[in-house]
Parts: C-alpha cells; structure tokens; sequence
C-alpha cells in the first residue's frame, strides 16, 4: 500500500507534468520542421521500447515509450552523435526533406524552436490563470512587525488580518501601504482581525523620506510591518493586462533561475541545491496536493527550467546545436564532423554526470539512505 500511495501521489503527477513539458518542447522542434519541408520520422515522448503510438498521414511515428524521462523528435537526414553519413546518396527528392539539407538558418529555427515553445507554453499557463482564477496578491495580513515601529507601538501583531484602516475596508497589502504612504504622522484607527475577534488599534505612521524613483524626495509614512506570504488571494485580470502580468513573471522567474545558476557555478551556493529527477516528482506531488493552481504554476516555471537548460551551449543540449551552427555562419561552413563527434561525446558524458550528481542530492534531501538503515 504504501508503494502504491507514493506512486499515486508522485510517480503519477511527475509523470504527468514532465510528459506534458516533454511534449510542448519537441512539438516545438516538430512544427518547425514541418514548416521547413523537413520529415520527421519519429516523435517519442520518453526512451526505450515503445508502449503504444500510431503512424499518421505523413508518416510520422507518434508513440510513447516505457522510460517516461524525456523524449525526443527524430528528422530524416538528422546526423546521429557518430556523424555518420547516409551509405548511398540521397536522391533529389529525399535531400529536399533531409535536415542536414536544409540552410543554416533553418537548422538554427528548428533547434531553437523546441526551448522556445517551453517559454510561450509557460507565458499561456500563467496568462489563462490570470485571466481565469486571478493573479496572486498577498492579503492584508501582517507577516511581521519591525522593533519600535508604528505598528509595534499600536500593539499589532504577526498573524493579525488588516480589516479597514479609519473605516475604509481593505483586502490587498498594497492597499495598507497606499494608505499608510500618504498620511504621515496622522493617528490611524485599524480594525483587525485576531483570533477571530474584532480588534481596533491606532497606529501613527512614522515620517521618513521616500527613496522611490517615482516619489524620491517625498515625506511618506512607515508603519513598520511586512506582509504575510502565506496568505494570498487571487484578483482576475482583464485579457491583456493578465498577458502582460504573465510575461513580467516569466521573466522575473528567467532572471531567478539563471541568478541561481550563476550562484552554484560561482559558489556562491552550495551544489546540494540542484535537484534531479527524484526531487521534481516530490515537488509535482506536493504542488498537485496543494491544488491546481499551484501546480500550474510549478509546471510554468518548470517549463522555464526546461528552456534554460537547453539553451546552455553543451553539446547533446539544443544549445550545444546552435553554437555549432553559429560557428557555422560565421565560417560559411560546417564544423568539422570530428570536433562535432568529440563535442557531443564530452556533452553525452557531461550530461550523465550531472544527472547522476542531481540524482545523488536527490537521495540525500531524501533522506532515502537513513531509510535503508
């Protein structure tokens, strides 16, 4: 019972989660193939033998197999790692729908599009749910009171829910500090909620001069408290405007993302922080516990994971091709197909190493061999 409870709660979830990812980053590489004449033989969503799939009107071999890990989009005339050419010549008609055939740029597109399509798929999560179920807004709850503050002086606690301020009702945390800003020095009566009982303290906001750009130089008042991250509602945003909320978030998770990578490749943290396969299907059982949302949310910045990885310029990597096709444009032909052996040799071994060591941080968060003894 207890293996078929873990595999319900997070075998199955991570395997939902990645299956979909998997598929929007080689539907990605598929369409633009399909734009650029090329014919794609397979399109495999995981490794190994396959479980069931079916062939289509172009001759496309859809499937899914056993190893549920990845996946990948097979195109006629795609060199394999050996660089190996075709043992007889291609006819005309084969070299038109041949990936090694097509022009530089088209090869780049290709490659590129895969990475890409993780980056729109995860601006499409975050626009439906904040058109949908709302934006997330921190309430206006108190998370903390700072030392000999305003707020501390009022007797405001940690956990109190801000009601209205001078009988004006309030829900948003940003609507706690608009008020606050602009009314320096003036008593101000606030109706909390604490423990389910109705609490009215007055508070006077402390004068400070503001630092803002869009107010710098400006007298404006401090009460000294910040917000409860826990507790968050949802406010619905019109259709473009919950776009334009989702594109800032993709790009302030891009910019976490690639500062945490920064900061484990300069030390700057410590490598234990990179999870791997184990710590993903725990983080996609806990986010499908919490509800939908959440996990829309991890699959959007999984999702963005995904892109950045396969923009490294590793061989074996999406980024690794287009660094070699760079080179390509640059030199007005090919690399030479040994470098391209060797590179997307020392890219294979690179990759399974770091999948090895991802996966031993994995077992040790785990806790896996305290629970072997």
């Amino acid at each position: 019972m207890v293996i078929l409870d873990y595999a319900v709660d997070y075998v199955v979830p991570f395997v939902l989660v990645l299956s979909a990812l998997v598929f929007v980053h080689e539907l990605g590489h598929y369409a633009i193939a399909r734009r650029c004449g090329v014919r794609v033989e397979v399109f495999s969503i995981g490794f190994g033998p396959e479980l069931f799939g079916f062939t289509d009107r172009f001759e496309t071999r859809w499937k899914f197999s056993a190893i549920p890990l990845g996946g990948y989009v097979k195109m006629f005339g795609e060199a394999d790692l050996a660089g190996e050419t075709p043992a007889a010549p291609l006819s005309l008609h084969e070299q038109k729908v041949s990936f090694q055939h097509k022009t530089c740029g088209q090869r780049a597109a290709i490659v590129a599009a895969g990475p890409l399509a993780n980056f729109a798929f995860a601006l499409l999560l975050l626009g439906g749910l904040f058109g949908i179920v709302g934006a997330p807004r921190p309430l206006a709850a108190v998370g903390g009171v700072q030392d000999d503050s305003a707020a501390a002086a009022a007797g405001m606690r940690q956990g109190d829910l801000i009601v209205s301020i001078d009988g004006q009702a309030v829900k948003w945390f940003d609507d706690v500090r608009t008020i606050v800003r602009d009314q320096p020095g003036t008593a101000l009566a606030f109706t909390l909620s604490r423990d389910g009982q109705e609490v009215v303290v007055t508070a006077t906001p402390t004068r400070s001069v503001s630092t803002e750009p869009d107010s710098a130089g400006r007298e404006t008042g401090v009460l000294g408290i910040r917000a409860d991250l826990a507790q968050v509602g949802y406010e619905r945003l019109p259709p473009l405007t919950a776009a334009w909320a989702a594109a800032e978030r993709c790009y302030g998770l891009t910019v976490q993302i690639l500062q945490a990578l920064w900061q484990i490749v300069s030390g700057a943290r410590g490598a234990d922080e990179l999870g791997g396969p184990l710590r993903i299907a725990q983080l996609s059982g806990q986010m499908a516990e919490n509800g939908v949302v959440n996990l829309v949310f991890f699959m959007a910045a999984l999702s963005i994971n995904l892109g950045l990885i396969n923009f490294l310029p590793i061989p074996m990597l999406d980024g690794g091709h287009l660094a070699f096709y760079a080179i390509e444009a640059i030199r007005g032909r090919p690399v030479d197909k040994r470098v391209q052996e060797y590179g997307f040799r020392f890219g294979l071994i690179f990759v399974l190493l770091l999948m090895i060591f991802a996966t031993w941080n994995d077992l040790l968060s785990l806790n896996v061999f305290g629970f072997v003894e």
